[in-house]
């Protein structure tokens, strides 16, 4: 052995190690490789290091093997180097994110086939006669296949074989989902939507990088236009990969792709076997897949000629990965689109602020659509005031929502009730001795799941049965639920309305995501006449028959110290309300609120989006927060909350002194304690320009050794600050 070669592993390791190569194997940046770690035996990729350890080649371990699959592209290894210098997470897990599927890095097996022989069998029946009637030609068929055409049983092809007159052949395992047709299905579009697919489609035809931010209101046709370019795309040869925030649940996005290109796009997603991952991954490499929708993962998947990517609801918080690699898939998607010079779509009806500024500063092209489609207009929205007409004592419902809701169910139309809850009540406590049940692993209150009689934590998962006595003082029968999760909002509307046809759109309920689909396809064919949801109701569904929303608390989320809360907020119940009249007709939305004169219910009441914009725009801006400044989160726990604090403030204490850098805290989390740790947590805030990369690195540096229980993890661009 005189060769060696630098292997990314998927640990947490901060650079490549270095392996000697066996004689007669050839390797070269990309290629997949087994390679021998302690014990194991570990899929890694051979990467691209000009600084290999100085080891005498006869003490390094060797490669075991070169797998027989298509290297990683030069891009896709740019993109995690770029990932993890920019998020300071090893390189190694990021890798680890395209080495998601390990089964798929050998050849699929070829599938077992019979084919004619050419022989005549002994005897001609009915049956043998029309599978010679398919076979003649010389295709190859399936077992399976060829039973079901011929109407036979497998015996008969069993007994042909017998006779030679059919012989076993390989075939090529099929592809995972067939070829889309862009010439399949020729959209109508109107006037808006023709000028901004006109602008996707000479986008995907240059097929250099450009960044199109498609922004248009809640029924406007967005992922018609897309689609347009996506068309464009598979004319010219190149992959396309479509982000969405919820694949999983979005069996509507699936059947509309299908009508358009007359095949479902390849998914990937929690909810998709490992089989069919697997062979997703090994096609999407060989090129053999050329489009996939999947959840924020899926931009790691490795693409053999990537032509555009699209982010679907592109200000949708479920791109924000906060675990392990922290990263943000639409901000991570952009670059992919920039190391790549391909050009990339970020669809939305409310877009991120940082999203709209980069458009209105120029450096996104602006597409904007005002219009819903086929002339439907956008509901009438209205406040609530609940101090000048509160919900009967010991319900949540407005009389003036009841009263609206009633109109829709005489209407034979549907109502949706919004309130982003889950569970039957947030807070139990007892009416004798004030006990308040408490997770015991964090600093949360248990919610009640009357369904599942059961308390449960949302945060650590831990459930125990709902007792019928206090557990502090023994009472029996006086505990009592506080305040509304959609369980019993539900039950209030099922009194309200007993004949009804009510269904609560939760995803913690049993059944899982295909009991969900099953669900929101009953709600757009009409089978049910209101819908209690959470915010999984708001992820961009088209339900024809509903045209009046209600958002139970439309308050909720505007009362904390998330410096995002005015923005998620405007973007929750405008997605919401957009639920309504999107078939046309007329419709109403309605916010439930004690703040009737906050300024973000009355830019969405009013239908002054852009003053919401303005104004929000100009805080930040003000408050040099994100886009006008940078931030990083430095979340510290521990086993004891002195030993998080301690080492906290060790971390507060080692800051460099630099221009333009300051650090906030040590100050405890909102949510203090989770799965028995203590959490604490500092800020990092750069002026605008500043790059923080470099001094985070020189902070960690100069901190005192991680020992104990202790853990620190950084999250670049917060999203959350719990």
């Amino acid at each position: 052995m005189s060769a060696t070669v630098s292997v990314l592993l998927p640990i947490p390791a901060e650079r490549p190690y270095t392996y000697g190569v066996p004689e007669g194997m050839v390797l070269s940046a990309g290629d997949y490789v087994q390679v021998p770690l302690g014990p194991r035996k570990v899929a890694a990729i051979v990467w691209d290091s000009e600084q290999q350890d100085k080891v005498e080649p006869k003490k390094l371990r060797e490669v075991i093997s070169k797998f027989d699959c298509p290297p990683l592209s030069a891009e896709a290894r740019k993109f995690i180097d770029w990932v993890a210098t920019y998020t300071l997470s090893p390189p190694g897990m990021v890798a680890k994110m395209v080495l998601r599927a390990p089964g798929a890095l050998d050849p699929l097996p070829a599938t077992q086939a019979v084919r004619y022989a050419g022989k005549e069998p002994e005897k001609l029946t009915d049956a043998r006669k029309r599978i010679l009637e398919l076979t003649r030609e010389g295709m190859a068929w399936t077992k399976s296949g060829l039973s079901h055409a011929a109407g036979t049983s497998a015996s008969v092809i069993n007994g042909l074989i017998k006779q030679g007159v059919l012989k076993g052949v390989e075939i090529p395992a099929g592809p995972v989902v067939a070829l889309p047709d862009p010439e399949y299905f020729q959209p109508k579009l109107e006037h808006e939507q023709i000028d901004a697919s006109d602008h996707l489609i000479k986008m995907a035809a240059d097929g250099t990088f450009c960044v199109a931010l498609l922004d248009g209101v809640t029924g406007s046709g967005k992922t018609e236009v897309y689609f347009e370019g996506v068309a464009e795309a598979i004319k010219q040869g190149k992959q396309v990969l479509i982000l969405l925030p919820e694949i999983a649940l979005t069996s509507s996005f699936l059947d509309r792709f299908e009508k358009r290109f007359g095949v479902r796009p390849g998914e990937w997603h929690s909810d998709v076997s490992p089989k069919k991952r697997e062979h997703l991954w090994r096609q999407l490499a060989t090129g053999e897949v050329r489009v996939v929708a999947g959840a924020r993962s899926a931009l790691f998947l490795p693409f053999k000629e990537l032509g555009l990517i699209v982010v679907d609801e592109e200000h949708d918080s479920a791109y924000k990965q906060e675990d392990r690699v922290y990263y943000h898939a639409r901000d991570m998607a952009v670059v992919r689109a920039n190391i790549a010079n391909i050009p990339i779509v970020l669809a939305s009806a409310t877009p991120s602020i940082e999203s709209r500024v980069n458009a209105d500063r120029g450096r996104y092209t602006y597409l904007r659509m005002e219009n819903r489609y086929g002339g439907a207009t956008l509901p009438e929205l209205k406040t609530i005031d609940l101090r000048k007409n509160p919900p009967p004592k010991g319900s949540f419902i407005s009389p003036i929502l009841v009263e609206a809701m009633d109109e829709a169910l005489k209407n034979k139309k549907q109502s949706l009730l919004f309130l982003n809850r889950r569970g039957y009540a947030p807070l139990t406590l007892c009416r004798v001795c004030g006990h308040r049940f408490e997770c015991n692993s964090c600093s949360t209150w248990l919610v009640e799941h009357r369904f599942r009689r059961q308390l449960q934590c949302h945060h650590c998962g831990h459930n125990e049965p709902t007792p019928e006595a206090c557990p502090s003082c023994g009472t029996l029968d006086h505990l009592v639920a506080c305040g509304p999760g959609v369980e019993r909002l539900a039950e209030e509307v099922v009194g309200l309305f007993p004949d009804a046809r009510t269904l609560i759109l939760s995803s913690d309920l049993s059944g899982g995501v295909k009991r969900l689909r099953l669900e929101l396809d009953a709600i757009a064919k009409g089978e049910v006449d209101i819908v209690v949801g959470t915010q999984l109701a708001a992820k961009g569904h088209n339900f024809p028959l509903m045209t009046c929303v209600g958002v139970i608390d439309a308050d909720l989320g505007l009362a904390n110290g998330d410096p995002r809360a005015a923005e998620r907020t405007f973007q929750l119940l405008s997605q919401v309300t957009g639920r309504a009249g999107r078939a046309g007709g007329d419709s109403v939305g309605y916010l439930q609120t004690y703040q009737a004169e906050h300024p973000v219910l009355q830019a969405i009441a009013s239908g002054d989006r852009e003053a919401f914009y303005e104004r929000e725009i100009a805080g930040r801006e003000a408050s040099r927060l994100p886009p006008y400044g940078r931030l990083a989160a430095i979340i510290v726990s521990a086993s004891s909350k002195s030993e998080a604090e301690g080492y906290a403030r060790a971390i507060r204490r080692a800051a460099p002194m630099a221009q333009g850098i300051s650090i906030l805290g040590p100050a405890e989390a909102p949510i203090a304690v989770v799965r028995e740790r203590y959490r604490f947590r500092l800020l990092v805030h750069g002026e605008l320009g500043v790059s923080l990369q470099p001094w985070l690195r020189k902070l960690f540096a100069a901190a005192p050794k991680v020992r104990g229980s202790i853990r620190v993890n950084l999250d670049v661009d917060p999203q959350s600050f719990l």
